[in-house]
């Protein structure tokens, strides 16, 4: 007879065992998606200088806020979604590259940078309206002139 001397189930090391390969094979698959789509955001956003995806919504907390400190300054610079409108949303690059590098946390209000032959740059803005919401503008003032010092670095903004 066999004892399991071991923590947890004795079944727990095989069953390991053989999902470790779809998970590996699923988390391969996964990068070569991003990786081609980071190779169509290289080829066709990145040349007409559009480097981020916005992504916010209505919120009576941040909407004023970013529609004013945000959405104002990026003109081309950047494609936005609302989240609030996201049921009219259409299949497009924009969207697909939320579901891929957005996440499933702290997505809203979030701006993903693409910036050429590198991972995109994330700044989730969630938890910092979190404190702006109590009086703290600090931490997203802070988030906020962090991703326009990237996206100013790689297009300046044109002259209206």
């Amino acid at each position: 007879m066999i004892r399991w001397q071991g923590h947890g189930p004795w079944w727990l090391w095989p069953l390991l065992i053989v999902l470790l390969p779809l998970v590996v094979i699923v988390a391969l698959l996964w990068l070569i998606n991003a990786s081609l789509l980071l190779l169509v955001v290289w080829l066709t956003w990145c040349p007409r200088r559009r480097y981020a995806l916005v992504v916010y919504s209505n919120s009576p907390v941040w909407q004023e806020y970013f529609e004013r400190q945000v959405i104002s300054r990026l003109g081309e610079r950047a494609v936005v979604l609302n989240w609030s409108e996201r049921k009219r949303w259409t299949l497009s690059l924009a969207v697909i590259l939320f579901r891929v590098f957005g996440g499933s946390r702290d997505f809203n209000p979030i701006a993903i940078v693409f910036e050429p032959l590198a991972w995109p740059r994330t700044f989730r803005f969630y938890k910092a309206f979190r404190s702006f919401k109590h009086g703290q503008p600090e931490d997203v003032e802070k988030l906020r002139l962090e991703f326009f010092r990237l996206l100013d670095a790689l297009a300046r903004p044109t002259a209206a």
